[in-house]
């Protein structure tokens, strides 16, 4: 389960926090995105700063957009983060990613229940992409409307592969990268330090995927999001391996850049941005499927509890036991 000796911080928890939040903000926001335009610059004749949303079919604008998306994800989301558990906690990395018996049918059901999941929740999608705010927020929702569009054009933009080659890139920025990063610093990082602070896993895996699913800043989507950042929070919590929850994510993530590819390709009608739910009988499926993985390996991991060294000293304990 959810070991206490693995320890991000000795520090305060809530300390901690802000320190791990200063740490992404600078890296994700500041030198990671400076860094991806110097390099793009080198051979996109335009400014992205200015054709962010509006440079498609100008050359050179794909692979820019993806260089500065997968240099920003790439030392914010992993190198600061690393350097902050390693250089300024001085922890390291490798109780993060136990050796554990079985892990290959762990992975095998996380696929399927990845799969499951998405389907599972498409009414939820529909629902969420629908929905309208009180009166006293209409200033939010206008807010919240244009952001959602702005990201769903550039998403477009984005997917819109003209080769395999273009594909295989969107897979490593959006699929592979995120995964790593957003695992390590939302699961691994705060989801430990927010159950440090709470002494309460479930406040603590609740609490992550809500800022999870809020710094996507697409508050039409914001309720699956939190539900799939809760979903790799309790894979996270019961495993107590990072791989496991990465896992999960890269194949939530790359199944969506493949569908998007196969069907500019013709080779099939699933069409993943379209929101409309699934037909109920395939969504009670869906649903009866994921309860059942997800028992599979709660249970798995029941009966194969992960060894964790001890890593740290005793007095880092926070008091009491989940």
């Amino acid at each position: 389960m959810f070991d206490p000796r693995l320890l991000v911080s000795n520090r305060p928890p809530f300390l901690s926090l802000c320190l791990v939040m200063a740490t992404v903000f600078i890296g994700f926001a500041v030198v990671g995105p400076l860094l991806g335009l110097a390099v793009a610059s080198s051979f996109y004749d335009g400014n992205l700063a200015t054709d962010l949303l509006d440079g498609a079919g100008q050359p050179g604008y794909f692979t820019a957009v993806m260089v500065v998306q997968g240099i920003a994800t790439f030392v914010g989301l992993m190198v600061f983060p690393v350097l902050h558990i390693t250089q300024l906690e001085h922890k390291p990395l490798q109780p993060f990613f136990p050796v554990q018996p079985k892990l290959g049918q762990v992975l095998l059901g996380v696929t399927l229940l990845g799969l499951a999941f998405v389907i599972a929740m498409s009414p939820v999608v529909e629902w969420n992409s629908q929905i309208h705010f009180p009166a006293a927020l209409k200033a939010f929702e206008a807010w919240a409307r244009e952001k959602e569009e702005m990201a769903a054009k550039l998403t477009e933009t984005l997917t819109q592969f003209e080769s395999a080659g273009q594909m295989l890139i969107a897979l490593l920025v959006i699929a592979i990268l995120p995964a790593i990063g957003e695992e390590l610093v939302f699961r691994g990082m705060i989801q430990r330090e927010f159950w440090r602070a709470t002494k309460n896993v479930h406040v603590a895996i609740w609490t992550s995927a809500f800022l999870f699913s809020a710094i996507h800043l697409q508050f039409f989507g914001f309720i699956p999001r939190l539900l799939l950042g809760a979903l790799f929070g309790y894979l996270y919590y019961w495993s107590n391996n990072l791989l496991v929850p990465m896992f999960a994510h890269f194949f939530n993530n790359g199944f969506a850049v493949v569908a998007m590819y196969l069907n500019q390709q013709n080779v099939t009608d699933l069409n993943v941005e379209d929101n409309t739910s699934a037909p109920w009988p395939y969504v009670a499926i869906a649903l009866a499927a994921t309860v059942g993985l997800l028992y599979f390996v709660w249970k798995h991991y029941r009966e194969n509890p992960p060894a964790v060294e001890d890593f740290h000293s005793p007095s880092a304990l926070p008091d009491g036991d989940l």
